[in-house]
């Protein structure tokens, strides 16, 4: 297991691929770890450098005590790059990790040459509508919310027939003070100054049955950086990652292509 101390946490990650190719880094949403990505990393093409994290409270990274503020999600970020010492890369966050992509790219152009904004906004929910997910949390645990979680995660057809047990288990097996934490950053969080002024190469995605981060709020966010590519991923949920691992990776893969990044250029 491959873990680095980022201030007062231990994080845990993955760094795999090519050592010496394009780093491609990737950030996971609320109440999932790295594994959200593992169907997507196969099928990207060889040479890439390929990093993988769990955010604080999550998966088998250090879970203090709530709350989180954002600032300090995107500098665990920040300090594991430099210690890993990763500089131009593409960066593909979603849901709260493509808010705190949006943070690091805007802070750190030495680290991030280009993003990939998937299912999130510059400012997500309410902080009332955090606040009552906080106190369910605590009155109710997250075992008694995986359900209302996985109709707002995925689509209908998904629901029916994809794997749902591993996304559920994921859910309830994440920290009930992690998944809090993080509630508690998001609800403090907008982004819309900084990433309006962003002037890298972008690609934000949407996925048509998204529950959680509808497309016209992750339509928005595109407008916000000018020739930024946005993408609609028909019949997908808040994962499209993993409801159509596939698709996601051919366009993940041709926007490397079309910035030149790594072998896939």
């Amino acid at each position: 297991m491959q873990t680095l101390k980022i201030g007062d946490n231990n994080l845990h990650f993955r760094d795999e691929g090519d050592p010496g190719g394009a780093p491609v880094v990737f950030s996971n949403s609320l109440g999932t770890d790295l594994r959200l990505w593992d169907d997507v990393v196969a099928l990207l093409p060889p040479g890439l450098r390929i990093i993988r994290y769990d955010m604080r409270g999550h998966g088998l990274s250090d879970c203090p005590r709530a709350p989180y503020a954002m600032g300090a999600m995107v500098h665990d970020l920040e300090g594991l790059l430099d210690a890993l010492e990763v500089r131009d890369a593409v960066l593909v966050g979603l849901s709260v990790g493509g808010m705190i992509a949006q943070g690091l790219a805007a802070k750190r152009l030495d680290q991030i040459r280009a993003v990939v904004l998937s299912n999130t906004g510059v400012k997500i929910g309410t902080k009332d509508l955090w606040q009552e997910r906080i106190d369910m949390i605590a009155a109710q645990g997250l075992a008694a919310m995986s359900d209302a979680i996985m109709e707002r995660w995925f689509s209908r057809k998904f629901r029916k027939s994809g794997p749902m047990a591993p996304w559920r288990r994921m859910v309830e097996t994440t920290p009930a003070e992690g998944y809090a934490g993080v509630c508690a950053a998001i609800a403090g969080s907008d982004f819309i100054t900084p990433t309006s002024g962003l002037r890298l190469p972008a690609m934000v995605i949407a996925g048509s049955e998204d529950g959680a981060t509808p497309p016209d709020l992750v339509r928005d966010l595109a407008g916000l950086i000018p020739g930024a590519r946005f993408e609609l991923m028909r019949g997908a949920g808040h994962l499209p990652c993993a409801e159509q691992p596939r698709d996601y990776a051919a366009l993940l893969t041709d926007f490397l292509t079309s910035i030149g990044h790594g072998r896939a250029s």
